[in-house]
């Protein structure tokens, strides 16, 4: 356990502790061409080996660049609910807003969010995107972002009151209800949007699958990183082809699969559990 003032916070769900609760940034990453100016989105294609035998399985998705807010203030979290668990080891060391609460506090909790949101975060979170976009654009492209290649700006928040079932592999299957902070970035190098096209064209589906396997067996953990890029109009009209009730399941796109919370990065696609609020 870690103890935190006159308190100690655990790990994993409890009978009372049901509700997991998820809080975190999504940068909507986008680009002109630079051949031809068509609006770009780049996404964070990821696979990961789940099981393995004769036939192993590997998961592989695309999902918008992001990651868990930072719990600065642990206190005042903890005057608002009473108690609450992380919903894992590293959650816990890391400090991630991905807990497991009593269900009747999740207005509390997501009022509480909102509040620090609409503050710009900075006592209680850290809304910052910056520190997730670095360590993920070196994951995937091997490449140091620095400050001048980007614009960031706050674009809307996204709320799940409805809780839905996590793929997180640390809380696979937990009943999860879930905001997105989510910012537009902006990329303004030209040799970076190029870099990030010619990653996604060397790093299709299977190419990231079968990097994965390699992973695994070298010792590894069985996972592959790299970029998906494609015309933000094309994965546009990929959601736009399902129902809205549909459009937060995962989606099949070239080759690949779309994790649920695509749509929350894009424009004009209404999907039926999300509530937008706009700053």
């Amino acid at each position: 356990m870690s103890a935190v003032g006159d308190q100690t916070i655990s790990v994993g769900p409890t009978v009372e502790l049901s509700l997991r609760v998820s809080v975190s940034t999504l940068s909507r990453v986008v680009f002109s061409h630079p051949r031809d100016w068509i609006p770009m989105l780049a996404l964070e294609h990821k696979a990961t080996l789940v099981s393995v035998g004769t036939d192993p399985n590997v998961d592989v998705k695309a999902q918008p660049f992001g990651g868990a807010i930072q719990i600065l203030n642990i206190e005042s979290l903890l005057s608002l609910v009473g108690s609450f668990n992380f919903d894992s080891e590293r959650s816990r060391s890391e400090r991630d807003f991905r807990i497991y609460m009593n269900p009747s506090n999740w207005g509390k909790v997501r009022d509480f969010c909102l509040k620090n949101m609409a503050e710009g975060g900075g006592r209680e979170l850290e809304l910052d995107p910056t520190r997730e976009l670095v360590e993920e654009f070196d994951d995937t492209l091997g490449i140091q972002l620095k400050p001048e290649q980007y614009i960031v700006d706050p674009y809307n928040i996204v709320v799940e009151n409805e809780p839905a079932p996590t793929s997180n592999v640390r809380a696979s299957g937990a009943p999860t209800a879930r905001i997105y902070r989510v910012y537009e970035v902006r990329i303004l190098d030209r040799d970076l949007c190029r870099a990030m096209i010619s990653n996604s064209e060397a790093h299709p589906g299977q190419v990231l699958r079968a990097e994965a396997l390699d992973d695994a067996h070298k010792g590894g953990l069985g996972r592959a990183n790299a970029v998906l890029v494609a015309a933000e109009e094309e994965i546009r009209a990929a959601f736009l082809n399902v129902p809205p009730e549909r459009r937060g399941e995962v989606l099949p796109f070239a080759g690949t699969l779309l994790e649920g919370n695509v749509p929350a990065v894009l424009e004009g696609v209404k999907v039926t559990k999300y509530r937008h609020i706009r700053q």
